[in-house]
């Protein structure tokens, strides 16, 4: 049975280990037909919620040269995937009811898979024209997750699916990313090692 930390909405408990200021280091590993392009990145990641049941979510990276040249940004928002009811606000900006649904711990249990995780899904966008959502699971500290569709502007580089996982590892957050571009299958992109910034918060619930 999960526990309700003090001020989080219910159905962001699965996913409060998340929360927080994150920076580290990772590694750009792509192969593009004969070309193999390797580069350090510097990574700043925020996971924050502002009293609704998703998870606002935006990354920073950079590259580690003598100019620290900026790389990428993504913004986004995790959440448990369920079916909005009635009782749910929008869309737009059309407001739900008083009491909002699985606004408790044991509400939210009922949303557990028979396989002892939670359902979940982000959506993340790129400035370069690039949407994507995924679907997966949150299970304890881990989070896998899979492209369900990527919507791409007329302009952008070719990109048709990925992988991400995510995993909370001795107190780091670790992270994996695969993608399928540029007319390559599905193959490593980048992956990270990155420490919470900001020690000084509340201890983010982890389920055993």
């Amino acid at each position: 049975m999960i526990s309700l930390p003090e001020g989080l909405p219910a159905e962001l408990v699965p996913l409060s280990w998340l929360i927080g200021v994150w920076e580290g280091t990772g590694v750009l590993d792509y192969q593009v037909d004969d070309d193999h392009i390797e580069q350090e990145f510097g990574q700043r990641i925020s996971f924050s919620h502002d009293g609704l049941p998703a998870l606002a979510y935006s990354s920073y990276t950079w590259l580690l040269d003598e100019q620290n040249t900026p790389l990428a940004t993504e913004l986004g928002y995790w959440r448990l995937s369920r079916t909005l009811l009635p009782e749910d606000a929008g869309p737009g900006l059309l407001p739900g009811a008083d009491a909002r649904p699985f606004d408790t711990a044991q509400a939210v249990e009922a949303l557990r898979t028979s396989g002892g995780g939670f359902e979940i899904e982000a959506q993340i966008l790129h400035p370069d024209g690039i949407s994507e959502l995924y679907l997966g699971q949150v299970k304890g500290p881990r989070i896998d997750l899979v492209t369900d569709a990527v919507l791409r502007t007329s302009g952008a580089k070719d990109y048709s699916a990925a992988t991400r996982l995510y995993g909370l590892v001795e107190s780091h957050l670790l992270w994996a990313w695969d993608i399928a571009a540029l007319g390559q299958d599905l193959r490593t992109h980048a992956s990270a090692r990155l420490a919470r910034t900001d020690l000084s918060g509340p201890a983010p619930y982890v389920e055993e």
